[in-house]
């Protein structure tokens, strides 16, 4: 299928994603629409294909700034994205251990929260009433 041009308004229809969503990937860095001279963006029909891989690596967790510097080395194996880069496994690995990380201070956080929900009495006791001024 040939490259062709398309506007936010199509790659929006074609990705899922809104527009304006579009436009922070844009100001991410994510996206490079050219301008035309009336400003309105164009974006390739590959675009689409771009916008599927930076919404996969969100949901893997990735923010926006480490995808701007991985999606140049990723490309996609139908439903799989797959690293191009050789230094890219190295750097997804320590994506991987700063997830590690917070689901093991989430869940420490949530046993602390378990514990303070468990000592509550049985039955709830009364708040003290409001003050009167």
């Amino acid at each position: 299928m040939p490259v062709r041009t398309i506007r936010i308004g199509e790659l929006s229809r074609s990705s899922g994603v809104s527009p304006r969503l579009l436009r922070y990937y844009e100001e991410q860095g994510l996206l490079r629409p050219q301008r035309r001279p009336s400003g309105y963006r164009e974006y390739l029909s590959t675009d689409v294909a771009v916008v599927r891989r930076i919404r996969g690596l969100l949901a893997a967790g990735l923010s926006t700034a480490t995808i701007a510097s991985v999606l140049p080395c990723i490309r996609e194996d139908g439903e799989r994205l797959v690293p191009t880069c050789p230094d890219l496994v190295a750097q997804l690995r320590r994506e991987r251990e700063r997830i590690d990380q917070a689901i093991d201070e989430l869940t420490t956080s949530r046993r602390i929260l378990d514990s303070v929900i468990t000592a509550a009495p049985s039955t709830p006791v009364p708040a003290d009433p409001p003050l009167l001024p």
